[in-house]
């Protein structure tokens, strides 16, 4: 590639992480459209409510298997400026549907979802492979503040253009998508590719210049003959990999908690709140949704401080310790409102609010970056792209459910019991981390793959 030896490192991490923004801003910037989507459409219906919301989601659950996938062929950099294209195009799709169009925009977003899923894929796996092992856990960790700072820049957005006339307000929320879509596709043009692709591709002079960017020089020669070690192995088997290779019991033990893992971090219930919380302060006070769009800021407030903190203590505690700890915290976050209700009835509406916070506050700090960490170093080479893209899709499959089934559990139940549900998953997602996720941080990929194989 032309012109790279000019690239940084910090270049390099930055625009390989700059992914999370899109990731982030799609997500967060339905919570203030929705709000005026639903008054402008007369949306009353839960279920269409909660599709319109959750259509990201859903297209986002193939958009990490194929990604994935495409990335074992085509390369980590080649599908990110892909997924870029696709964000850029749907989203200005989204901002021009047609009035009353709920299924242009359930079907327009659900394309929009292909590359925020491929991007949710692609971004941890590019940063694990290019990070050093003594500081991946932090370097990966810029993902997590990317995606929450896109989450911010949308609850802002969408917050200044509230009062625009008509129409206008929503369109413009979702339209503006495109820009940081836009200058991803810029910034990852002067990206070099990924060293482990580049041998596992027979790429050896073009990978040794690359963790030149980002190595000291008398750590890249041990570096590579391991990496190329591992490839060797893993290339031997690589026309016996299949979909299927990832339930072999070689595999089986990774697969299963980098997997677990993603899952667990949705089904927990935080997109519950970030997709909806305009409405949760609605019911809480009967205050008009439209009215509530500085709650977001303050929850995005809390996402990037708690990013940051993670960045500081990533390298100081065991990712298992961490996600244990504010599981557990963020279980009783979610149990506490609906204990509190039973035992005092008349308790103020908006405790559920503070205790929601409460919750913000840990997993932004733990589960939020962890799992991309994760996602990112547990896998083995050889089906490192297909198994990121079913940690990915799993991911997506429990933020497309919470996004989808939610506003239908509230309508149907008080606020209170459903968090209380996503605690008791909260709880069991510790047990699971317990007895089922291995210790990674300060190894490298490759001395995990070795150890952790064949349990």
């Amino acid at each position: 590639m032309e012109g790279t030896k000019k690239i940084s490192s910090s270049y390099i991490y930055f625009f390989g992480a700059f992914g999370g923004i899109l990731f982030g801003y799609d997500i967060g910037v339905m919570t203030g459209a929705l709000p005026f989507l639903t008054h402008d459409w007369n949306l009353v219906d839960a279920s269409t409510i909660g599709w319109i919301t959750s259509a990201v989601m859903f297209g986002a659950i193939f958009g990490g298997a194929l990604a994935g996938q495409l990335a074992d062929r085509l390369g980590r950099r080649k599908m990110i400026l892909l997924s870029a294209v696709l964000f850029a195009i749907f989203a200005l799709l989204s901002g021009l549907a047609p009035d009353n169009g709920k299924t242009y925009m359930i079907i327009v977003r659900m394309f929009l979802g292909l590359g925020v899923g491929a991007v949710s894929a692609l971004v941890p796996a590019y940063i694990s492979e290019l990070a050093p092992a003594r500081l991946r856990g932090r370097l990966s960790g810029i993902n997590q503040t990317m995606i929450v700072s896109g989450m911010l820049i949308s609850y802002v957005v969408d917050f200044f253009l509230k009062d625009m006339p008509g129409e206008m307000s929503w369109r413009l929320m979702l339209g503006f998508a495109c820009l940081p879509a836009v200058i991803l596709f810029l910034g990852v043009l002067r990206l070099p590719e990924s060293p482990r692709y580049l041998i596992k591709n027979g790429h050896y002079d073009e990978a040794r210049k690359v963790l030149g960017y980002v190595r000291p020089e008398n750590e890249i020669d041990a570096e590579l003959k391991d990496i190329k070690e591992t490839a060797a192995l893993e290339n031997q088997a690589e026309n016996q990999t299949s979909w299927g290779s990832l339930l072999s019991k070689k595999y089986r033990y990774l697969i299963t908690a980098g997997v677990g893992v993603a899952a667990f971090q949705q089904f927990q219930g935080a997109n519950a709140i970030f997709y909806y919380i305009p409405l949760i302060v609605e019911k809480a006070t009967g205050s008009a949704a439209t009215n509530e769009l500085m709650w977001p800021i303050i929850q995005g407030i809390i996402l990037v401080l708690g990013s940051l903190v993670y960045i500081w203590i990533a390298e100081k505690f065991n990712r298992r310790t961490l996600l244990m700890v504010a599981g557990f915290i963020m279980g009783l976050s979610f149990i506490l409102p609906a204990v509190i209700n039973w035992l005092i009835p008349g308790a103020s509406p908006m405790m559920i609010v503070f205790f929601l916070c409460i919750y913000v506050a840990f997993y932004s700090a733990t589960w939020a970056p962890i799992t991309w960490v994760l996602v990112g170093e547990i896998f083995p080479l050889a089906v490192r792209g297909r198994a990121a893209g079913l940690a990915s899709s799993f991911n997506w499959i429990g933020s497309w459910l919470v996004g989808l089934l939610f506003p239908i559990m509230t309508a149907a139940m008080p606020q209170e019991a459903v968090f209380a549900i996503f605690g008791v998953i909260c709880m069991l997602g510790c047990l699971f981390v317990k007895t089922r996720v291995p210790k990674t941080r300060g190894r490298t990929l490759e001395e995990i793959e070795r150890q952790e194989t064949n349990k």
